[in-house]
C-alpha cells in the first residue's frame, strides 16, 4: 500500500510540474491555485509529509497551496513602510556580506587661471573618508500543522495566508525602522541617527516662540522651507542642490490645505513646490513625528539619489523550503540589512521642530 502511494506521489508530482504555469506573480503576474508551479525543491521538502501517513492528494495539495501564499507574500508591499520608496536601495554587495566597505566624500576641488607652462596645477578631488558598514541577518517565520492542512484539504478552502503575511510585515517593519533610525546596539546607521548630516536651525518666531510651521504665517513657512533649500547650496556653494523634502504627515497635510494667501486658492505647498526651483517632491513620512534628539519633528532635505545615499539590503526577503518539526512544517523566512550609507553628507540638511 505504501510503495502504491509513493508512486502515485511521484506520477502526481511529475503531472504538476509538467502541466503548470511558468512563474506565480513575482514580478506581477496574476495569480491563481490553478497556475502556481510548484519547484522540485519545495517538493522534496513537502515529501517528507508522505512518512506521516499523508497521502500523495495531501502532499500536493500542501505544496500547491504553499508556493501560493509564498508568491502572494513575496508580492505585499505596505504603503505606510516608508524607507524603501524615500532611500534609494542597494542589493548590491550580495546575500554573503558581512561587511561594506564604503568611502564618505567632501568636495574641495579649485582651480585658477595658469601661467603658460605651469607646473603646479592645483588639485580638484575629492577628499574622502573610509568607513565599514556591518550587514547584519533578520530572521522570522510561520508553520502550518498536518491538522491546518488536512482540515483544510477536507473542508476545500485554501491555507490561510495570514501567518505568511505577519512574517513579512514583521520583516519589513524592522527594515523600516533600521532605514530611518538605525540599530545602534548591531552598528547599524539609519538616516536620521547618520553623523555628519548639517542641521538647519528653524527660527523660534511662530506662535508663543513656536519653530512648528503649523504655528506660523505661510509667508514665515515659505521662508524656512526655502531657508532649508539655501542652506544647502550656499554650504556646498552650489554642488550639491536638493530634490526632496520628507516632513511629518500632520505637517505636509497643513502645508497642502492652507492658502498660501487670504486672496490665493494656491496652497502654501503648491506655491513651494511651483517656485523653489529645486525641490520636486514633498513626501510624508510619520516615522518623522517625534523623531528629534529633543523630541521634535523633523524634517530631511536631501538629494534624493543613489550616488549620494543608499539603503543597504544586500538580500532581500526569502523563503527557505518548510521544515518539519513534529507534526508542523516551519517555513523560515530571512534577510539581510546593512542600514543606510551617505557617501555625501553635505547632500542632505535636517531640521526638529517642524
Amino acid at each position: 500500500m505504501k510503495r502504491n502511494n509513493k508512486r502515485a506521489l511521484a506520477q502526481l508530482i511529475e503531472q504538476l510540474v509538467a502541466d503548470s504555469a511558468d512563474i506565480h506573480g513575482v514580478n506581477g503576474a496574476t495569480l491563481s491555485r490553478d497556475n502556481i508551479r510548484v519547484d522540485a525543491e519545495l517538493m522534496r521538502a513537502v515529501e517528507s509529509f508522505s512518512s506521516l501517513r499523508a497521502d500523495a492528494g495531501e502532499t500536493v495539495f500542501f505544496a500547491r497551496e504553499l508556493e501560493y501564499i509564498k508568491a502572494l507574500t513575496y508580492d505585499i508591499k505596505y504603503p505606510n513602510l516608508k524607507a524603501t520608496q524615500v532611500i534609494p536601495v542597494s542589493t548590491e554587495a550580495g546575500a554573503g556580506a558581512e561587511t561594506i566597505t564604503y568611502t564618505s566624500y567632501n568636495q574641495v576641488g579649485m582651480a585658477r587661471i595658469l601661467a603658460n607652462y605651469a607646473d603646479d596645477l592645483p588639485r580638484a578631488d575629492v577628499k574622502g573618508e573610509q568607513f565599514t558598514a556591518n550587514v547584519r541577518g533578520i530572521g522570522t517565520s510561520y508553520g502550518y500543522s498536518i491538522q491546518d492542512i488536512r482540515a483544510a484539504q477536507m473542508a476545500g478552502k485554501p491555507l490561510q495566508t495570514r501567518r505568511a503575511e505577519s512574517a513579512r510585515k514583521a520583516n519589513d517593519i524592522l527594515v523600516n525602522k533600521i532605514g530611518f533610525f538605525g540599530d545602534a546596539t548591531h552598528g547599524l546607521l539609519g538616516l536620521l541617527t547618520h553623523p555628519n548630516v548639517p542641521v538647519y536651525v528653524l527660527p523660534a518666531d511662530g506662535t508663543d516662540n513656536s519653530t512648528r510651521l503649523r504655528d506660523k504665517t505661510p509667508t514665515q513657512c515659505l521662508r524656512d522651507l526655502n531657508g532649508m533649500v539655501q542652506s544647502m547650496i550656499r554650504t556646498t556653494k552650489g554642488v550639491e542642490t536638493p530634490n526632496t523634502m520628507l516632513l511629518p504627515p500632520d505637517t505636509i497635510a497643513w502645508l497642502r490645505s492652507t492658502p498660501r494667501s487670504d486672496v490665493s486658492d494656491t496652497t502654501i505647498a503648491e506655491f513651494f513646490l511651483d517656485n523653489n526651483g529645486y525641490i520636486e517632491e514633498l513626501e510624508d513620512c510619520v516615522e518623522l513625528q517625534e523623531a528629534g534628539p529633543s523630541g521634535g519633528d523633523m524634517i530631511v532635505c536631501y538629494r534624493k539619489d543613489p550616488n549620494a545615499l543608499t539603503f543597504e539590503i544586500p538580500q532581500p526577503f526569502e523563503q527557505f523550503p518548510p521544515q518539519q518539526e513534529g507534526l508542523e512544517f516551519e517555513i523560515p523566512c530571512h534577510s539581510r540589512c546593512g542600514g543606510v550609507i551617505i557617501y555625501y553628507p553635505l547632500s542632505l540638511v535636517k531640521a526638529e521642530g517642524a
